[in-house]
């Protein structure tokens, strides 16, 4: 069959790969709609663990079911379902723990596209169909359900982590997909002021809608000044002052938290883009005694993250520091959609650019690694008529 997959670091193409083998508790799929992740960009050029070779990639996907296992009992050939990017082993003798992303393995959650064959394929395999895949409610649209099954569920993710509390002030770092779900998970769970951090314009105005009640920009130093309206009264303008890369003073995020929250800091810090240094910034940023890190961020390479002894009060701040993989499963899945079944949420408008054909997959995967300045996220249909 026909599959998208990581030929060696850096290179990807098409492969004519092995069709799946049906598993008692499993379901064969083939695509309907699919989407590339900053993820898959980072597998393909960032590094990491050692895959093997021709991995099919992709861990977004909405698909039908062509082939149920014999043990099956909740799903029929034909049915249209939600893939969870996140499929853990719920037989794996770490889930009794409660340790439903790392169970087996560090990251054993993480299956699709990592360990095992991925969705950018004819074909695909689900090993475990009654806990993984999830229904469709009537009135959820192709788009909205793609989009839970990795960027709401991971933004949200971010939110719960963040220990928010009734009338928080919450900062959100980075406002891609991920973020601009983060601010609303945080609007739901009761933040009662959200401050995003973020540069693009079509972001910017996203996480505004979604719940942000500022938005501060790393790269530039923004002036405000009050000066006479010629109409009477006073008039504040913005002034942009310069450019500058995150962390140097004009810019400087931190400082401009810290301003705006009385010197106290951000009761909740939830890290949702941004390089190694955003990792320190959070901690920068937090509240002392109460403050919570939460971080969703994928940090590639290798090495050490870089924790700040002054405000992580040399080791004695009472600062809580998450970091987690996104939440996943059937039940997971389907609590999401109720979200948007019932207008509390409408995660269509990520999706920014719309593409057809498996074929069209790599053309994606190439618009997710340059982000033209007016991309969120792109989804690829797949009509098989």
């Amino acid at each position: 069959m026909k599959a998208f997959v990581l030929i060696e670091p850096g290179k990807v193409g098409w492969h004519e790969a092995p069709e799946p083998t049906l598993t008692p508790y499993g379901a064969i799929l083939r695509p309907l709609a699919v989407a590339p992740c900053s993820s898959d960009v980072h597998t393909v050029y960032g590094g990491g663990s050692k895959k093997a070779p021709n991995l099919i990639l992709g861990h977004e996907c909405v698909g039908e079911i062509l082939e149920t296992g014999e043990l099956v009992r909740d799903f029929k050939l034909g049915d249209v379902v939600l893939v969870p990017a996140i499929t853990p082993d719920w037989r794996a003798m770490g889930i009794q723990e409660g340790n439903f992303k790392h169970a087996s393995a560090p990251f054993s959650g993480h299956q699709l596209g990592r360990t095992a064959p991925g969705v950018f394929a004819e074909k695909f395999l689900i090993p475990d169909a009654d806990t993984t895949l999830a229904r469709i409610p009537e009135g959820v649209t192709l788009e909205q359900a793609l989009m839970c099954v990795d960027v709401v569920t991971t933004g949200f993710t971010g939110a719960e982590y963040a220990d928010i509390k009734i009338g928080d002030t919450v900062v959100v770092l980075g406002i891609g997909p991920i973020g601009l779900m983060a601010i609303e998970g945080a609007r739901h769970l009761g933040a009662a002021r959200i401050i995003a951090v973020g540069s693009r314009p079509v972001c910017v105005e996203l996480a505004k809608e979604f719940g942000a009640t500022e938005v501060l920009n790393y790269k530039v130093n923004l002036l405000e000044e009050q000066r006479e309206d010629p109409l009477g009264g006073k008039v504040n303008l913005l002034e942009e002052q310069r450019e500058a890369p995150l962390g140097s003073k004009a810019g400087d995020v931190v400082q401009q938290v810290l301003e705006r929250t009385g010197g106290l800091g951000a009761d909740g810090v939830i890290i949702c883009g941004g390089g190694d240094e955003v990792f320190a910034q959070a901690v920068d940023m937090a509240r002392y005694g109460i403050g919570t890190i939460s971080n969703v961020n994928y940090f590639g390479g290798t090495g050490n993250l870089p924790f700040p002894k002054f405000s992580g009060g040399r080791g004695m701040a009472g600062k809580t520091i998450h970091t987690e993989l996104a939440k996943g499963g059937r039940i997971r899945m389907e609590r999401l959609l109720k979200m948007i079944q019932y207008g509390r949420i409408n995660p269509q408008k990520l999706v920014t650019h719309q593409l057809n054909g498996l074929d069209q997959v790599e053309t994606a995967l190439q618009m997710m690694k340059e982000k033209p300045k007016d991309l969120i996220k792109v989804m690829v249909r797949i009509d098989w008529k």
